[in-house]
């Protein structure tokens, strides 16, 4: 990591109000997030559980509150 850690009671942007789809989560977002790590010399998404997770940690990220994670 880049040593910047999670600071209890830091102000934040997203935890996003979810109250049912949103027309901003499409398939070109999720493979546009999955571009970043190839860039960067990681594998590909190929696997469709692999892009099933991917989507779960951007929903989680998106919408989730994080004492849910915990």
């Amino acid at each position: 990591m880049s040593g910047t850690a999670f600071r209890l009671g830091a102000e934040r942007s997203y935890l996003l109000p979810h109250a049912g789809p949103d027309a901003r989560f499409t398939e070109s977002l999720v493979n546009s997030v999955a571009a970043v790590p190839v860039g960067y010399g990681y594998p590909r998404l190929d696997a469709s559980a692999d892009r099933a997770a991917l989507e779960s940690a951007l929903v989680a990220f998106l919408y989730n509150p994080l004492e849910s994670h915990i």
